[in-house]
Order: C-alpha cells, then structure tokens, then sequence
C-alpha cells in the first residue's frame, strides 16, 4: 500500500542510549524468569541502555508485579518499564485469574502513568512452551520498552 508523501512517519527509533529502565520480575517459576531477564538486559544493553540505568525490583509472583510497577512509575525515575514473568497452567481455575489480573494491572500502569510498559509475562499450558518462548520474548520486551520510551519522547 502506497503512503501519502506528505504524512509525517516516526519511525521506530531502537536508540537506548540514555534510557532508563525498571524491570520487575516474578520469582515463581523461576528458571524461565531468569531466561526473560537474561536475553531481556542482553538486548537492552546491545540496544545501548547502560547497565547502571537498568534497576530490577523481584516480586514473587505475577500478581504483585503491577503493584511495583506502579510504585516506579510514581517516582518519575524512569523512562519504561518492563514486566517479566511466567503463568503456567495448573490443574485448576488459578491460572485465568493470575493471567487475566496481572495483565490487567500491567496495562493500568502503563495508561494510568503514562509510561510504557513492555509486558513479557507469559501464559502458556506447559513448561516447555515457556521455555522455548523465554529469550525471544524477552528480547522482544527490550526492544518493545525502548522504542515506546523513545516514541513518547518524539510526541511530548
């Protein structure tokens, strides 16, 4: 499909440099949350955020992950943040009620603070689709919170 020459494109701009980012991460299930976190900071660090400007709060569980995303949005110390996590179905109702209620949270925070926020809380039915999913998404949540951060920046 062919653009109109004269509409004004952002494009996506994956430029960390300068960037601070709070990342809060779930402790349960905690093999595929460190697999997050690991290609998570990876990216961010090979996107040009400095170390030294990537804080990781530890929750332990999904659901208390909106609740400290909020407290960093509050301090105005950041410039997007990123929710790592992982809901594996169980035998029970448990698993819609963490998912839906933890996504929900995330999506406040991001709305009601004007901040964007990188969701890679993963839901899947097995272990193993978790496990095969964890470096990708958490490299996607990287290159997600820098191009928002970026994108926010360029409309303010």
């Amino acid at each position: 499909m062919a653009r109109n020459a004269a509409i004004q494109e952002l494009e996506p701009q994956l430029n960390g440099a300068g960037l601070r980012i709070g990342i809060v991460m779930s402790r349960f299930n905690t093999e595929v949350c460190e697999g997050l976190l690991s290609a998570c900071t990876h990216e961010l660090t090979r996107l040009g955020v400095a170390s030294e400007h990537i804080t990781l709060a530890t929750v332990p569980g999904a659901l208390e992950v909106p609740l400290v995303l909020q407290r960093m949005a509050q301090s105005a110390r950041f410039d997007a943040l990123i929710a790592l996590g992982a809901v594996i179905r169980g035998e029970t109702y448990h698993f819609e009620l963490v998912a839906n209620e933890s996504g929900q949270g995330v999506t406040r925070v991001a709305l009601d603070y004007d901040i964007p926020v990188a969701n890679a809380i993963l839901t899947t039915e097995t272990d193993e689709q978790a496990e095969v999913r964890m470096a990708e998404k958490g490299s996607d949540a990287a290159r997600v919170a820098v191009e928002m951060a970026n994108l926010l920046k360029r409309l303010a």
